[in-house]
């Protein structure tokens, strides 16, 4: 027995690694999957919802490995001592979170379960919309950055474009109820009932494809625009483009490492590169090719930084900018004209831990950390009104959550900017990035643009598909475009309406009788009546 239990421990670590692995930047649905399957094995096996531990523990800390690249923290006024073990404290608390999430689902699994039958798809359809349900909550929260919702992409926009419908929460539903079925077919074919097996593999194929093809219906109606607007809106970094229909934007990427972006040289290299953008939006302008706006990533322009020479078209730019003893991280709109003082801004609201904001930090600052969490969260509106047209905001950090961008395009966003300065952190951050703007652009059907220090700036089109990278770590400045729109998708009018509707249809299956009871009381299940077909036929 202890034997059997330390397999199914190591078991569930594995799986919840394969999970992590299968995130993006890699987006393997081949690997996820299978990991999943075993996630719903477990409240049959000898661990029950204490091998949620395991899983969702080796998940976190395998997706959220780029944390490490936070040491050192001397940027952020951490002694060098300490730097190393308060990043591996938060790693480690992180899939600390990530375990007890897990765990606590897999006891409300094995609840619904009791109620209804185990392996009922009742339960299995309600455990997976309160998955979706929850990703979607913690991600207007602190902590959360990535889950199952972006797992499709950044390779199954088929898959992914369901997000349209019902947001990052139905497409970690589906993930999860996709995984359920493989769970069901291994299970049958283990226990070597080979033709229920080979049904439900066929079952499970079609669903698949049936998933598959809805998503890519979905995919084609949202690429359905005038030939001569999706002509225009492709263009590539070297050249300057010029839409007839579209918004011409000047994309700057310093390129500047976050431990140095203070130092006097640096920070003269970037409004040299500042007043060379400048320039060339005033060119463009004169050869009859006008700039629609500047963009500079989150934090280019330090407090009360004035711009080297007044606005020839408008500038939107990460800064900071000071509210009564308050610093604020923000987008700051400089009109055409404008060069001291920006006429508009969007704060960040959703600060990062650690690096912007820390619990408390008033009792650590006698200790050298009086650099940390300095930064104060601004209103939950990520909407930027602008004489052009309103837009949707997400500085860095903020592009995990889906909710406020829907918002924002509710109330009139034509397009997104996502302002992110992703250094010092490595390849595979950036990669998830790409996928969470992706996913944005797929829920809201809008374009996406995304200035950021050291990568990934990109253009990202209301299909999800990715029009336009800068090659990351490289400082570019260049003319990209984009196509303004004004269609809502579902989730822009529903929100989470429909994942609130599976899981109440989950609810009412089971409640109003999904199991079989037959005149003996008992409770019978596929598996378990499989099961007893096979030992009727070996008694024959």
């Amino acid at each position: 027995m202890g034997a059997d239990r330390c397999r199914w421990w190591i078991g569930a670590a594995v799986a919840g690694a394969g999970a992590g692995l299968a995130l993006p930047p890699w987006g393997a649905a081949w690997l996820l999957w299978p990991a999943l399957a075993l996630l719903w094995a477990l409240p049959r096996s000898p661990l029950g919802w204490r091998g949620g531990w395991a899983w969702g523990a080796a998940a976190v800390l395998v997706s959220h490995r780029w944390l490490l690249w936070l040491h050192p923290l001397d940027w952020v006024g951490v002694p060098l001592p300490l730097s190393l073990p308060l990043c591996l404290l938060l790693w480690g608390l992180c899939g600390l979170a990530g375990a007890l999430l897990v765990a606590l689902w897999l006891a409300v699994l094995m609840r619904l379960e009791g109620w209804w039958g185990g392996g009922g798809l009742a339960a299995a359809i309600t455990a997976a919309a309160l998955w979706g349900l929850a990703e979607v909550q913690l991600a207007r929260g602190p902590l959360f950055w990535i889950g199952l919702g972006a797992s499709a992409l950044p390779g199954d926009r088929a898959l992914a474009a369901w997000a349209s419908l019902g947001g990052a929460g139905l497409v970690a539903a589906l993930q999860l109820l996709i995984a359920w079925l493989l769970w069901r077919v291994l299970l049958l074919l283990v226990r070597r009932l080979w033709s229920e097996g080979i049904a439900a593999l066929l079952s499970w194929l079609l669903a698949v494809l049936l998933l598959h093809g809805v998503g890519a219906a979905l995919l084609r109606a949202s690429e359905q625009a005038p030939a001569a607007q999706a002509a225009n809106a492709t263009q590539s970094p070297s050249a300057l483009p010029a839409p007839a229909h579209g918004q011409r934007l000047l994309v700057v990427q310093p390129a500047i490492p976050t431990r140095q972006k203070f130092e006097a040289a640096q920070q003269q290299q970037l409004l040299q590169r500042l007043a060379a953008a400048q320039q060339l939006a005033v060119a463009a302008g004169a050869a009859g090719e006008p700039i629609d706006a500047l963009l500079l990533p989150e934090g280019a322009l330090p407090l009360d930084q004035p711009l080297p020479d007044p606005a020839p078209s408008e500038v939107l730019s990460g800064g900071f900018r000071r509210q009564d003893a308050e610093v604020r991280s923000s987008v700051l709109r400089f009109a055409p004209g404008d060069q001291a003082r920006p006429s508009g801004w969007i704060d960040k609201a959703r600060v990062v831990p650690l690096g912007e904001w820390v619990p408390l930090a008033h009792l650590w600052r006698w200790s050298g950390l009086s650099a940390v969490g300095g930064i104060t969260p601004g209103a939950p509106s990520r909407l930027l009104e602008r004489p052009g047209g309103a837009i949707g905001v997400a500085i860095c950090y903020e592009i995990a959550d889906g909710v406020g961008q829907r918002a924002a395009v509710a109330a009139g966003a034509q397009w997104l900017l996502a302002s992110a300065n992703l250094d010092p952190y490595p390849a595979q951050l950036q990669g998830q990035f790409q996928a969470l703007a992706q996913l944005r652009a797929l829920e809201t059907g809008r374009w996406l643009v995304s200035a950021a220090n050291t990568g990934p700036s990109l253009v990202v089109d209301s299909s999800g598909r990715l029009r336009t990278a800068l090659p990351p770590g490289r400082p570019v400045t260049t003319v990209l475009g984009l196509e303004p729109r004004d269609a809502m998708t579902p989730y822009d009018r529903f929100g989470e309406l429909p994942l609130l509707g599976l899981a109440l249809a989950g609810g009412a299956w089971g409640t109003l009788g999904y199991r079989v009871v037959p005149s003996n009381g008992s409770r019978s299940t596929w598996a378990s009546k499989a099961s007893a077909r096979r030992s009727s036929s070996a008694s024959r």
